[in-house]
C-alpha cells in the first residue's frame, strides 16, 4: 500500500503540515494519474490548491530536488545585536559589577 495512500487514511493534509519532498512529489503523481479533477482528488487530499500547484511549479521546474523545504533566511536573525555593540554591553558591565541588567541598557544608551 502506498504511504500516501496510508496518510490519507490518517487524514492527510492538516493545517499547517509539512510533507518531505518525497511525499510532495507522491502527492502530484496521484493528482497527475487521477482519474477525477484536480480540484476533486486535491479536495479528497486535503490539500490547498494553492499549496499543490507552489509544489506542481517547483517539480515542473527543478524536479523532486527542488520540493525539499527551504528556510526563508537560515542565517539571518532580526533581533541579534551585532557582535561589536554585544563587545561593548560586555565590557560595559564588567566595568561596572554592580549596575542591574536595566540600568546597564540606560547607561549604555
Amino acid at each position: 500500500e502506498p504511504s500516501a495512500q496510508k496518510k490519507y487514511e490518517r487524514r492527510w493534509g492538516g493545517r499547517g503540515m509539512r510533507y518531505p519532498a518525497s511525499e510532495k512529489a507522491e502527492i502530484i503523481h496521484l493528482v497527475e494519474q487521477s482519474h477525477l479533477p484536480a480540484k476533486r482528488t486535491l479536495d479528497k487530499l486535503g490539500i490547498p490548491r494553492a499549496t499543490f500547484y507552489r509544489w506542481y511549479d517547483r517539480y515542473r521546474e527543478g524536479g523532486v530536488e527542488a520540493l525539499a523545504d527551504h528556510r526563508s533566511r537560515p542565517d539571518r536573525v532580526w533581533n541579534r545585536i551585532p557582535d561589536d555593540v554585544r563587545g561593548q554591553i560586555i565590557d560595559l558591565a564588567l566595568e561596572l559589577p554592580e549596575l542591574s541588567p536595566r540600568e546597564l541598557a540606560v547607561r549604555f544608551t
